[in-house]
């Protein structure tokens, strides 16, 4: 059985993709703020480099998989941290891994996109974009603070992730490592609550239409997750899967 390290594993899609992974055997190194493994605070620098060095003492420099779920939504009221924590969080520990993946069995890497990665037109000509993929961190906290809404933070820092994934597929695929993202539509998670809880967000999330005609659950993710980091999936690689009911479909059927 194989050794995985997941973020955000103490709720929602990282903890059902938690259970998931145990129930077939494999050792589960989690990192999130409490209650796990490794405790560590991913918006920030410092943080990050614990989770990794704490990471590698535990599973002795070598790694089989990582499954990256730890995100913040754009409700919480503080851009900068959702900057950080949504592009960083995964970037950084990308990084920070791929020697402990690269001797590993197998290896595979799949991270949390988002179907709304796409809603913006142009995202990727945008100045927070832009500041995530040079790794600017303070210059894209700024930019998320200054000039973004919550919500508009969330969307093109899970952009940003889409993109920075696409772009190691060819030194990661030279190193024999895949790495995939899923793109989740809205998942009955702590997460999903806190945006329906919050004034103007709320509502755009239950007038967004779902073809299914209804919301997903973590433990369908997982299943995805699952499959995408298993022999199955093994010519599965730079991927992103929209597991949103239908959702991208319907927002942009003619362009993909």
């Amino acid at each position: 059985m194989g050794t995985f390290a997941i973020s955000g594993c103490a709720t929602g899609i990282g903890a059902a993709t938690r259970k998931r992974f145990e129930a077939d055997g494999h050792r589960v190194i989690g990192i999130d703020l409490r209650d796990v493994e490794i405790a560590a605070d991913l918006s920030t620098a410092e943080g990050r480099e614990q989770a990794i060095a704490e990471t590698f003492e535990a599973c002795g420099g070598r790694l089989d998989g990582t499954v990256l779920c730890a995100g913040l939504g754009g409700h919480i009221g503080n851009n900068a941290m959702v900057a950080s924590v949504n592009f960083f969080g995964v970037a950084d520990l990308l990084d920070g891994f791929f020697p402990a993946l690269q001797k590993g069995e197998d290896p595979s890497a799949v991270v949390m996109c988002s179907n709304s990665a796409q809603l913006v037109p142009d995202a990727g000509t945008l100045p927070l974009v832009k500041a995530m993929l040079a790794r600017d961190e303070p210059e894209a906290r700024r930019i998320a603070d200054d000039e973004c809404t919550g919500q508009l933070v969330y969307m093109l820092s899970k952009n940003a992730v889409g993109t920075d994934v696409r772009r190691r597929s060819l030194a990661w695929g030279d190193a024999g490592v895949r790495i995939n993202a899923v793109a989740p539509g809205p998942i009955q998670t702590p997460l999903l609550q806190g945006g329906l809880d919050t004034p103007g967000i709320g509502d755009a999330i239950r007038e967004f239409k779902v073809p299914v005609g209804r919301w997903g659950r973590p433990e369908e993710i997982a299943e995805v997750v699952a499959f995408l980091m298993g022999p199955h999936g093994g010519f599965v690689h730079g991927s992103i899967w929209y597991v949103d009911g239908g959702a991208d479909a319907l927002t942009r059927a003619d362009r993909f």
